[in-house]
Order: structure tokens, then C-alpha cells, then sequence
């Protein structure tokens, strides 16, 4: 007996390349090499599902006739007879191919091909001896060659670096891989059906900005040549889905990419995917309910189940997400600081200064209470919040874009959701005050004339819109790879992005 197995990346020079480069010429010789006539009717999981339970002699009994298409990724050849593994796009089937069925010549000609090759196959499904479901071919044809061999690892592809530049080799020989992705899909369209049914109308907005807004990031800077202006890849598409708030749709949301010019991490990836949402007549408060129920019944509706497990600790969806300000995190997961200490800025800056927190001398000089409360936070207890927990009542001075407490003028009706030390989602009361929106602007603009990068611009247009009025409204912004790491127990933001950044090869 012979057994293909699938062999290690190799160079593009290797003989095993070569050899099956031979058999492609010698096929373009005498056929199409690649032909588009095959109509595959059935698919394996169908198959599987339909089929798998039946007894051998009812199934041999009914003749049922199927055609199907799919990358070889195993095949046993035994003389007269041999056994294939079939991949389509819904799972894998086996295929008997022989020299009484086939024909011994199509049987020749199928032992020549190599696993990572498509295949049709068209016969009579039957149950082994030892009860796989199989089809007894009767015609096989080579539909696609493979100039490439699959990595060694037929069941999973281990080289990380590998599975994120040539994802489609890791969706090839990965199934773990493939069922994360799909779940990814069902988890947006999850998402976007709770929001149709809650009355949101889905929009698009615009990718290339005049002025980047809606986020404290960085921009990607490019050039428009018709216009002669520069212009910005989105950071985020709030300032643009609350004109639309202006405009009178009053529950508005969109599914799509932001792209911030910041460094590479297991959380971030310069391209990502998040859904903003907005609501007229909601408070931060109404967006903290709403949040919660959505990624409950997200998580439900998704992975069956709101009691996850994530990297071997159990994660609770089902419960009660908890809210606590800024301070009572920080005394609840590092209690020794006072609340005299935390109101005091200048034991806040030698706190952080102790810590050796990642702020420039200068960064930290310039910061009031409220950036200093926010930056210790993000120190002692951000990466503490393991179970669903709302950080409430942010301080203005961080929040350029929420609307004021009535009760305190320093803090902002403004939450950010942690779930395992990770924010997934950030919501606020918008402020629609305009002359507030302007000074917050100008605020913004002379901390970016000194230093921070990250600070936003003014936008006029934006403020102008404010100045015809926007109704009360509440707003969130949810992070969907960070959601679907969650969903799908995923270490890396690369394991659920499709194809991450990573440096340029060439």
C-alpha cells in the first residue's frame, strides 16, 4: 500500500515543484489544463449530515447518485483500488476510485495526481467495512493542479508565521482555523440582525476623510491628485454618522474598517473592523443596557452558549455586566491608594512616574486630574477587568466628544466595556452643544500643537452641522475582532483577522 502525505513548505525551486510542474505541461498537451465544466450537486457536510447515519445495505439499496468537487488531502493507493479524502468548502468526503468501477485507465491517470489537487468525482454513495461514507466513483477527473505540495501538517499548519501571510494554506490545512472564520461571519451577521430588529438602519460612510475625527489615533496620510488635497484613511466614522443624526435618521449603525497608525500587538492591528451606533433620545446609560444585551445575545446566538472559556479561564456573559468609575477600579483591584491620593495630581504624576507608565515627561506634565485617574487605571486595573465590567463617568478632559454630567461639569456621561483586560467597546451621551463642541475642538488642537499626536483636529463642518441641531442621543462603538477573539477563545487579533499587517516580504 501507498500513502501520499503532504510535505513540508518547500522553495520555489524544489524538485517536487518541478516534477508536479512536468505534469501540468504534460496535461496541457493533451486537455484543457484548467477546465470549467464540472457542476458539482452536492457538497460533503450535506452528504454527511443526510447520509451518515444509514445503514449500508439501505444506502447501497437507494443508488443515490452525487457529484462532487473538492482538494484532495489524502490519498491510499492499493493497486486496483485506491481511497481519497475530498475537501470542499463545507467539510471532506471519501472517494473509492478502481480499475472495475473507474476504469483502469482513468484509475492510472487519477494515481498520478497529487494530494492539494482538485478533483471531481461523480458515482453512488456506500458505507465501507468500516462505516465511513464514501462514493464508489465512476468517472474522476483532475480539475485543478496544485503546483504547490501542502505543509506537513495536513491537520494544522504550526508555523504562526506562515498561517498569517499565506492564510489560504492555513484555511487549507487548518479546520480550526475555517470554523473560526465562519464563526466570525455568524457573529457579524448575528450583530447586524439585533440591530435591524432593534430599528437601526444600516449605512456607509466615507473611508477617505479631509480631516480625521471621531477617536483620539494617529491618521494614515495620503494624497488625492484630482483634488490636490491630503487626505486621511478613517479613524472612526462617528463624526460622520451623527451628521446623519442631524440629518433626522435617529437610530443609525454601520459594520465596517478604521485604520489608526499605531504599532502591531496581540489587541491591535492598524486595519480593523468595528459597528458604531447611535440613537436619538438614549442616554450613556440606555447604550450601557443595549450594549450588554447585544453582546449577551450575540455570544447565544453565536457559540450557543453565554458561558465562555477564554486562553483555560471561564468567562461569564450571562451575568450582570458590573459598572464602576475610574477611581472605584482602581481601589478595587489596588486598594492601598486613598481617595485623598487619587485626588491629588501631584501624587498621581510620582505614581506614574513609579510605575514607569508609557507617557512622554512632557505628555504627563501637561495632564489634568482626569488623564492622570485614566492613565493609573490603565496601569493598576485595566488589565484586571477579566468579567464584564463598565468604566463609568470618564472625565471631560479625556472625552472631547461626550456630552457633559449636569451634576459635575468635570466628568462625562461616557463608559468603556473591559471584558479580560481588554476594552471592547466605548459609548458616551454625545454632546450636541455646539459652542461646547467648538471649545472641546480648540482644546484638542493646542494639545496636538504640543506634542500629541494623537489629538484631534477641528472640524468646522462638523461644528456646523451641531449648529442646526442634533437631537439627545446616545452612541457606541463596538471593537468586532476584539469580540470575535472572545467568542472564538483567539490569543491574537492576527488569529481573527483574515489577512493582518505584517511587514512586506519583498
Amino acid at each position: 500500500m501507498h500513502t501520499d502525505a503532504p510535505h513540508p513548505q518547500t522553495p520555489d525551486d524544489s524538485p517536487l515543484i518541478a516534477e508536479r510542474r512536468a505534469k501540468l505541461a504534460a496535461l496541457r498537451a493533451t486537455a484543457p489544463a484548467f477546465p470549467n465544466d464540472f457542476k458539482p450537486t452536492h457538497q460533503a457536510a450535506s452528504l454527511q449530515a443526510q447520509h451518515g447515519g444509514d445503514e449500508p445495505e439501505a444506502l447501497e439499496a437507494a443508488g443515490i447518485r452525487v457529484r462532487v468537487a473538492g482538494r484532495m488531502m489524502l490519498k491510499r493507493v492499493m493497486g486496483k483500488a485506491s481511497f481519497a479524502t475530498l475537501q470542499d468548502g463545507t467539510g471532506r468526503i471519501q472517494i473509492h476510485v478502481s480499475n472495475d468501477v473507474t476504469g483502469e485507465e482513468e484509475h492510472a491517470a487519477f494515481k498520478h495526481d497529487d494530494l492539494g489537487d482538485w478533483i471531481g468525482c461523480e458515482g453512488l454513495l456506500f458505507k465501507t467495512r468500516t462505516g465511513e461514507l464514501t462514493i464508489k466513483a465512476e468517472q474522476v477527473r483532475l480539475l485543478v493542479k496544485s503546483l504547490r505540495p501542502l505543509p506537513d501538517k495536513f491537520h494544522g499548519l504550526e508555523d504562526v508565521e506562515t498561517r498569517y501571510r499565506q492564510r489560504y494554506v492555513d484555511l487549507i490545512v487548518t479546520p480550526e482555523s475555517r470554523e473560526r472564520f465562519a464563526l466570525r461571519s455568524k457573529a457579524i451577521a448575528a450583530l447586524r440582525n439585533e440591530m435591524l430588529a432593534a430599528g437601526f438602519m444600516e449605512v456607509e460612510t466615507p473611508m477617505l476623510h479631509p480631516i480625521p475625527g471621531g477617536a483620539a489615533a494617529k491618521p494614515f496620510v495620503t494624497h488625492h491628485n484630482a483634488l490636490d488635497q491630503q487626505m486621511y484613511l478613517r479613524i472612526a466614522p462617528e463624526l460622520y454618522l451623527k451628521r446623519l443624526l442631524v440629518g433626522g435618521f435617529e437610530r443609525v449603525f454601520e459594520i465596517n474598517r478604521n485604520f489608526r497608525n499605531e504599532g502591531l500587538s496581540p489587541r491591535h492591528n492598524p486595519e480593523f473592523t468595528m459597528m458604531e451606533f447611535y440613537a436619538a433620545w438614549w442616554t450613556y446609560r440606555d447604550q450601557m443596557d443595549f450594549t450588554e444585551a447585544l453582546i449577551r445575545n450575540t455570544a447565544q446566538i453565536t457559540c450557543g452558549t453565554t458561558v465562555l472559556t477564554h486562553q483555560g479561564r471561564a468567562l461569564d456573559l450571562g451575568a450582570p455586566f458590573a459598572r464602576l468609575t475610574l477611581t472605584q477600579a482602581i481601589q478595587k483591584h489596588a486598594p492601598d491608594y486613598t481617595d485623598a491620593q487619587l485626588a491629588d495630581d501631584g501624587f498621581l504624576r510620582g505614581e506614574l512616574r513609579r510605575l514607569e507608565a508609557d507617557h512622554a515627561p512632557h505628555k504627563l506634565k501637561g495632564m489634568g486630574l482626569g488623564a492622570l485617574q485614566l492613565a493609573l487605571f490603565e496601569e493598576v486595573a485595566e488589565h484586571l477587568l477579566w468579567e464584564p465590567t463598565f468604566i463609568i463617568d470618564y472625565p471631560v478632559e479625556v472625552s472631547p466628544l461626550a456630552r457633559a454630567a449636569d451634576a459635575d461639569a468635570n466628568t462625562t456621561e461616557r463608559f468603556e466595556l473591559f471584558i479580560t483586560g481588554r476594552e471592547i467597546a466605548n459609548g458616551f451621551s454625545e454632546l450636541n452643544d455646539p459652542e461646547d463642541q467648538a471649545a472641546r475642538f480648540h482644546a484638542q488642537v493646542q494639545a496636538k500643537e504640543a506634542g500629541d499626536d494623537e489629538a484631534m483636529y477641528f472640524d468646522a463642518d462638523y461644528v456646523r452641522a451641531l449648529e442646526y441641531g442634533m437631537p439627545p442621543a446616545g452612541g457606541c462603538g463596538i471593537g468586532i475582532d476584539r469580540l470575535v477573539m472572545l467568542l472564538t477563545d483567539a490569543p491574537s487579533i492576527r488569529d481573527v483577522i483574515l489577512f493582518p499587517a505584517l511587514r512586506f516580504e519583498g
